[in-house]
């Protein structure tokens, strides 16, 4: 294009009326060229085009969910096959409260012919901490298709904060930019109650880190208030079936305050994330063996996401033998294999002043795979979970971590008949007593009888996990 005609194409820019953006109307372009859809903008751009625009009467099933602006063809439109795609357009200008994002605002009505016939109902997954690192790690892999498949079509509910809010739009950015053709909608927003409404799917990743000097009461104090209000926002908005997984730390306790928060919603769907733990202990014991790490199997991690935790050598396998007579070292697995997995957070920021942040958006891809996919036979996978009805001893009303199975449905069970000697017995005792201990310091957001809140002695977090 010449200097003259890109002069001429500044001139005509079209400025929509300013209630345009919240209101029902949002301009459509009228032109008769199939397929000539032009991308909507974000807060400070405006849409440059030499075609005829008016401003139509948005119909009801795209007017905007609890202030996140949903504006996307429906999945059930049905048209005669011969039937021209029609295309129109929204402009975003603001980015006050939740609204969907640049490309993501426009309508693509597809003709029955070009729709995947292989694609699944649209899941919708928010994600709070939407603009920190893990996430900056995570989003691509959901959006990709890695983690719910490829014939799964997904909607991201991002959750940010009022001094997030630009990071948040160039996360969206870069996701509209990376061109995913399952990535249906991205909705960006800094209240719970708008970015949670009718999710699928809620990874609770954002909390607040633990400064110099904080003693481990103030952090679980000030993160269950962040935990406690996410809660009460996906017992309002968020799907009946939701399945909840808590990253920020301390996740378990964290977890059980979102539960406990949410009294709609069934408990067993509420998970803590102790899946990077367990792939730390596969890696350490395939090491050992001196074999890849697929050939380990059947490794729980048991109890709290602290150094408290307690990696299963007893019941683990590897090429299908026990871990224990693969190896012969039982001193190792002891003293040196149980210490580094539950030290390994702090050992990696040594090394290069960083949190694992890559590795635990990994896990949590695997830990929504372990979910959604049939577990293989013979194995497991550890999740923290809800204690009631355990086999195994452990206090009930609590999340801790435990082997798990799952049928592919979001579902899971857990495997009763791991063997628990007494050197397991007392290890998982110590993080039990740690979980009940953090209950108690937060019992004033679970609604339960004022405790005291007297920690176990010694400094058990995993520094930098969040």
């Amino acid at each position: 294009m010449d200097v003259k005609t890109m002069a001429q194409a500044a001139g005509k820019l079209v400025s929509p009326a300013a209630d345009s953006v919240n209101s029902n109307r949002f301009p459509k372009v009228e032109s008769k060229a199939v397929g000539n859809v032009l991308s909507s903008s974000f807060r400070g751009r405006r849409l440059v085009t030499s075609i005829p625009v008016k401003f139509v009467e948005t119909p009801q099933h795209l007017q905007s969910r609890r202030g996140v602006i949903a504006y996307s063809a429906p999945a059930t439109a049905k048209k005669p096959v011969n039937e021209p795609a029609k295309t129109a357009n929204s402009v975003a200008e603001s980015q006050k409260d939740g609204q969907c994002f640049g490309v993501f605002c426009v309508t693509y009505d597809l003709n029955e012919s070009e729709r995947p016939k292989t694609w699944k109902k649209m899941v919708r997954v928010a994600v709070s901490g939407a603009a920190g690192m893990i996430s900056n790690h995570l989003l691509f892999k959901l959006a990709s298709g890695e983690v719910f498949g490829q014939d799964q079509p997904i909607a991201l509910n991002l959750l940010g904060s009022e001094r997030s809010r630009g990071a948040l739009e160039g996360v969206a950015m870069e996701l509209e930019d990376s061109l995913f053709p399952l990535l249906r909608e991205v909705n960006i927003g800094i209240e719970a109650e708008e970015v949670f409404v009718d999710a699928d799917w809620a990874l609770l990743i954002g909390a607040k880190p633990r400064g110099p000097g904080m003693e481990r009461a103030d952090l679980l104090d000030i993160n269950g208030q962040i935990f406690a209000e996410q809660g009460k926002a996906l017992n309002k908005v968020a799907s009946p079936d939701v399945k909840v997984l808590v990253v920020g730390n301390p996740c378990n306790t964290n977890a059980l305050i979102a539960l406990k928060n949410a009294p709609r919603l069934n408990p067993r769907n509420f998970h803590a994330l102790t899946r990077l733990d367990e792939n730390r202990a596969k890696c350490q014991l395939a090491l050992k063996a001196g074999v890849f790490y697929d050939h380990v199997s059947n490794v729980t991690i048991w109890g709290n996401h602290s150094t408290t935790q307690v990696p299963d050598f007893l019941n683990a396998r590897i090429l299908g033998a026990s871990a224990v007579d693969v190896i012969q070292d039982e001193n190792w697995l002891k003293e040196e294999f149980t210490p580094r997995v539950q030290t390994r957070g702090g050992a990696l920021i040594q090394k290069w002043g960083r949190s694992s942040a890559a590795s635990t958006a990994v896990s949590i891809a695997d830990a929504i795979k372990s979910l959604v996919t049939p577990t293989p036979e013979g194995d497991w996978f550890s999740s923290g979970v809800y204690t009631n009805g355990n086999p195994y001893g452990i206090a009930e009303d609590l999340i801790f971590s435990m082997p798990c199975r799952s049928t592919g449905d979001g579902n899971w069970e857990l495997v009763t008949d791991c063997y628990v000697d007494d050197y397991l017995r007392d290890r998982i005792r110590k993080s039990e007593d740690e979980l009940i201990a953090e209950k108690k310091c937060v019992s004033h957001l679970i609604g339960a009888p004022n405790g005291v809140c007297e920690l176990p002695d010694g400094d058990t977090m995993l520094p930098g996990e969040q």
